[in-house]
C-alpha cells in the first residue's frame, strides 16, 4: 500500500508563483508569522495549500496567480537588486513604473554593474532562468583599466581559480583599446557573484564599467537606462517552454520612468 500524497503545492512554491516573493523568501516571511492559511499563522513552510484555501499574506490576500510574465530592464549603475537595502540606497524596484506588478529579479547585477535585468512576476519562472542546468549565455561589454595579454585573458578561456572558487571558462574577445582603457567582450554561463570583476582583478586589470547586454535570447537592444520594456507573451512561451499558458490580457509598451536616486548591477 502506497501513501497518497497531499493535494495541491507547497505554500511557498504557491506564493512564489503568485509572484509574492521567491520561495526562499517566502520561507524567511512565513518563520516570521506573516502568512496565514484559513484563518491560521503558520510557522513551517510543510504545508500544501489548494485554490480552495485562503492565504493572507501581512494580512491581505493572496490571489490566484498572473499568467508568467517577463521584462525587460535597462539597469542604470548605482542602484541595489534588492527590494531593500540596510544602507538605504536606492533599489531597482524602487525606480521601476508604479504600474508595474509585484516582480522580482532574475539573478542580479552588482551595484557598480548595468545593462539588460530580467524581471518576472512568477517565482517559478525566476528558478527556471536561474538554473545553473539551464546554462544560458550571459553576455557583457567589458571596460578594463590599461591593456591585456591575449596570454592573460586564455587564462580565463581556460577557467580560473579566485581565492579558492573555481570559474568555468569564460569567451573572452579583445575588442579595442581606448586610451588607458580597453574593451573587452565577455561571456559566461555560471554568473557568480562579481565574477567578472574578480577574474579581472586577478589577472592585473581592473573593472571600471560592465553592462550586461544579453541573457540567454533576452538582448538589451536599443532599450535606455532605466527603460522597462514587457516581452510579448507568445516569445515568453516560446523561450520557456509555457506552451499551455493563457495569454495575459495586455501587454504594455516601454515605459520611462525618471530614476528615484541613482542607478547598480
Amino acid at each position: 500500500m502506497t501513501d497518497t500524497p497531499p493535494a495541491g503545492d507547497r505554500i511557498a512554491k504557491t506564493l512564489s508563483r503568485a509572484g509574492i516573493a521567491s520561495r526562499r523568501e517566502a520561507e524567511r516571511m512565513i518563520a516570521d508569522g506573516r502568512v496565514s492559511v484559513n484563518g491560521k499563522v503558520i510557522d513551517s513552510p510543510a504545508l500544501n495549500v489548494t485554490a480552495a484555501d485562503k492565504i493572507m499574506v501581512d494580512g491581505k490576500p493572496v490571489g490566484e496567480p498572473d499568467p508568467p510574465r517577463l521584462w525587460l530592464y535597462h539597469k542604470p549603475a548605482g542602484l541595489v537588486t534588492t527590494e531593500r537595502d540596510e544602507k538605504d540606497r536606492p533599489t531597482v524596484f524602487a525606480s521601476l513604473p508604479d504600474t508595474m506588478p509585484r516582480v522580482m529579479s532574475v539573478g542580479r547585477l552588482d551595484l557598480n554593474s548595468e545593462g539588460l535585468l530580467l524581471l518576472t512576476n512568477d517565482g517559478e519562472v525566476k528558478r527556471k532562468l536561474e538554473l545553473p542546468s539551464t546554462g544560458w549565455l550571459r553576455r557583457y561589454r567589458v571596460r578594463i583599466n590599461g591593456s591585456v595579454s591575449e596570454a592573460k585573458l586564455d587564462e580565463l578561456r581556460t577557467g580560473i581559480t579566485v581565492e579558492g572558487i573555481r570559474y568555468q571558462p569564460m569567451t573572452v574577445t579583445f575588442d579595442r583599446q581606448q586610451g588607458a582603457n580597453a574593451w573587452l567582450t565577455v561571456s559566461l554561463r555560471e554568473g557568480k557573484n562579481r565574477e567578472i570583476r574578480r577574474a579581472m582583478l586577478a589577472i592585473g586589470v581592473t573593472v571600471n564599467r560592465l553592462i550586461r547586454v544579453s541573457y540567454g535570447p533576452f538582448q538589451l537592444g536599443a532599450l535606455k537606462a532605466s527603460e522597462v520594456e514587457e516581452l510579448k507573451q507568445r516569445v515568453v512561451r516560446d523561450q520557456l517552454g509555457l506552451s499551455n499558458t493563457p495569454k495575459p490580457t495586455r501587454v504594455r509598451k516601454p515605459v520611462n520612468r525618471p530614476t528615484r536616486g541613482t542607478g547598480r548591477r
